[in-house]
């Protein structure tokens, strides 16, 4: 590993000169399994450990140096390291932290409070601050804070969270179980539909949790959020704060109608039993990777880095039979799985004869668009901003761990946004949600330095006119996005010793996301539950017997850790023991 010193104040190095730290050793896997995984994402990850646990021997194949798919830590200048792609950690579901033992095997997450930081770009009055919104679990704090800019609005927010808990804790039971099993339910003999009514419970068990709150929820998933925030709240920086997680990782607007679900989506999430919590893994994400895989190593799993699969091999039966590595090794198996997106499992790793057109011309449609750029940046200070001032030097206030929301004064400044990148043009304001985690969590950078991550929005897969990204377009944005945060804290740019760009291309070069897509495929209302990747195989099977979907293409999609990995892996142990 690399000596832990800052660089310099005013070098800067681009990211790729910088060391990187290996998760896990390569090695040769053997010639056969009973299963074999296609990826070491976190999905992937946890249903090699739920399979083993079930008595198959399961292997997981990783092309890339390091696991965890986008949940990795890297060294990307010496001394930094950096949560690359995934960046906070919630949805991690309480019965798969139990059952893999998480804690055990070295899991540790820095809990954030406060969460939410809003900065106003504004003159301060009366020589004080602009003002800021400060947003986390105490109550009275958040109604002082609000009251800065509607007293309303601060008496209604705490009955709104409670609102929105009651519907998100109404999805749970949807989550921890494969959707309906449609084809089961109404197909073949009467013994098998009755057996398959099993898979109406958890669909049962969350209309009876929404009970008379199932309009509210039905408005939310479907409805613009700003319809529903419009009635709940008058002050824009509030409402732009809240709807920040309505387009978060996806290309949509406050007022698109569906972008209510993709807030409810963010606040379904819990960790140790705090309901809409989000924190920081220790060591970055690539924590929560190397954990689940530890567990599933321990349980017996083979787990290898640096071996990419080329091909999925189809026997004469039409049954997968196992995979092809790029280096011409085979390695069978009676089931594959695959964490890859469903477009490139079916369209780059599964021989085209082997499906069906129709369905290829269905997995073609998947909608992937993803507005997302990342920047990872080394800086050798802590930033100041003008809205909370540094009381002193180096020392962290309680609003440089939260999630940092910057162009986020006005609804209108993200709907914005999203219409230039409409046009093909990266946002000239983008809406920036930047984080700081080594201030919890001081192993991710040398002393006194700080790695700054930003998840940016919007920026388009192809620019203008269908032309491709250049180093220089890549480079003017990051430019335009720290001459904004310089606007917010003064002196941030000069901070500046290490970047790491990652335009939408560039995420599905490194990470093999489809598109750029973080969630393995839009969260819109037609790509959800039963319809996630497709109508016809929303219950992680594939058209060719034996091989399976388990990524986050599936349901419960994107954000939900290892739920995709824990379904997939019951259903295979189910169709194993029929036979």
């Amino acid at each position: 590993m690399a000596a832990r010193v800052c660089l310099g104040h005013g070098q800067r190095v681009v990211a790729g000169l910088g060391t990187v730290t290996r998760a896990t050793h390569s090695s040769v896997p053997r010639a056969e399994y009973d299963a074999v995984i296609i990826g070491g994402g976190h999905n992937g990850l946890v249903a090699s450990a739920y399979l083993q646990k079930g008595g198959l021997k399961t292997a997981v194949l990783e092309r890339r140096h390091v696991l965890g798919g986008a949940a990795v830590t890297e060294e990307l200048f010496p001394g930094f390291h950096f949560s690359r792609a995934s960046y906070l950690l919630s949805l991690l579901r309480p019965h798969i932290y139990q059952d893999l033992e998480l804690k055990k095997h070295g899991l540790r997450v820095f809990m954030r409070d406060p969460h939410a930081f809003t900065p106003m770009l504004e003159e301060g009055l009366d020589g004080r601050p602009p003002r800021s919104l400060l947003l986390g679990a105490d109550v009275t704090k958040n109604q002082e804070e609000i009251s800065k800019f509607s007293k309303k609005d601060a008496q209604e927010y705490l009955s709104f969270l409670q609102h929105l808990e009651k519907l998100a804790c109404a999805v749970h039971p949807l989550l921890d179980a494969p959707p309906v099993d449609v084809p089961r339910v109404t197909e073949g003999s009467l013994w098998r539909r009755l057996a398959a009514l099993q898979s109406l419970r958890p669909l049962i068990r969350s209309g009876l949790k929404l009970g008379k709150n199932i309009p509210d929820f039905y408005e939310l998933v479907t409805a613009p959020i700003m319809k529903v925030l419009n009635r709940w709240f008058e002050s824009e920086p509030l409402r732009a704060t809240l709807a920040t997680d309505s387009v978060i990782g996806a290309m949509t607007s406050p007022s698109t109608p569906g972008s209510g679900y993709v807030l409810l989506h963010h606040v379904m999430g819990e960790l140790g039993r705090e309901k809409g919590a989000w924190g920081y893994v220790e060591g970055g994400m690539g924590g929560v990777s190397k954990a689940i895989a530890n567990s599933a190593r321990a349980l017996g799993a083979d787990i290898f880095t640096e071996q990419s699969v080329d091909k999925v091999l189809v026997g004469s039966d039409g049954r997968a039979q196992g995979v092809v590595l790029q280096n011409g090794t085979e390695v069978r198996s009676k089931v594959v799985l695959s964490n890859a997106t469903p477009y490139v499992t079916f369209t780059q790793l599964t021989p085209q004869e082997s499906l069906p057109s129709e369905f290829l011309k269905a997995i073609n449609q998947i909608d992937y668009t993803s507005p997302v750029t990342k920047i990872n940046v080394a800086v050798d200070r802590l930033p100041n901003f003008l809205a909370a001032p540094n009381v002193a030097e180096g020392v962290a206030g309680p609003h440089h761990q939260c999630s940092i929301h910057l162009n986020c004064e006005s609804v209108e400044v993200l709907e914005e946004a999203y219409r230039e990148c409409q046009q093909g043009r990266p946002s000239s304001r983008p809406m920036l949600e930047m984080t700081i985690p080594s201030v919890l969590d001081s192993s991710l950078a040398p002393p006194g330095c700080h790695v700054v991550s930003f998840f940016t929005q919007f920026t388009p897969f192809t620019l203008e006119g269908g032309r491709p990204w250049s180093e220089q377009d890549k480079q003017d944005y990051a430019n335009n996005v720290f001459d904004w945060v310089e606007k917010y804290a003064p002196g941030f740019k000069s901070s500046i010793v290490g970047t790491d760009i990652l335009t939408p291309p560039d995420l599905e070069r490194v990470f093999g996301l489809t598109g750029g897509n973080i969630f393995h495929g839009a969260m819109s209302l037609d790509q959800l539950y039963l319809a996630r990747p497709l109508p016809s195989m929303a219950d992680y099977r594939s058209p060719i017997r034996g091989l399976y979907l388990c990524g986050s293409g599936n349901h419960p999609g994107g954000g939900v850790m290892g739920s995709a990995g824990w379904n997939s892996a019951l259903t295979v142990l189910a169709d194993m023991k029929r036979g």
